[in-house]
């Protein structure tokens, strides 16, 4: 705000940042989930397939907690008045 930003970039800046962080957590997890479904696959001899949906599901999901947890401190950072955001 001190630089001229807008309270609704200011807003926007930080969902990007909540979202981006929860999606590259989410495609982190569903690598990590495809990794053990290969290995379990391979150890006991029985086909385990991860959909698609699933896959699109996950990825939803982070998205959704992404905005969800980045709302509120969005919110607030908006609002704030740029000294007491600097002393912060």
């Amino acid at each position: 705000m001190a630089l001229g930003a807008k309270r609704w970039f200011i807003l926007l800046e930080i969902l990007f940042e909540a979202v981006t962080l929860c999606v590259v957590g989410g495609a982190l997890g569903l690598l990590l989930i495809w990794l053990i479904t290969e290995i379990i696959t391979q150890a006991i001899d029985f086909d385990i397939h991860l959909s698609m949906a699933n896959v699109l599901i996950g990825v939803l999901t982070s998205i959704a907690v992404g905005v969800l947890s980045g709302l509120i401190p969005a919110s607030q950072a908006s609002r704030m008045d740029p000294v007491e955001a600097i002393r912060k």
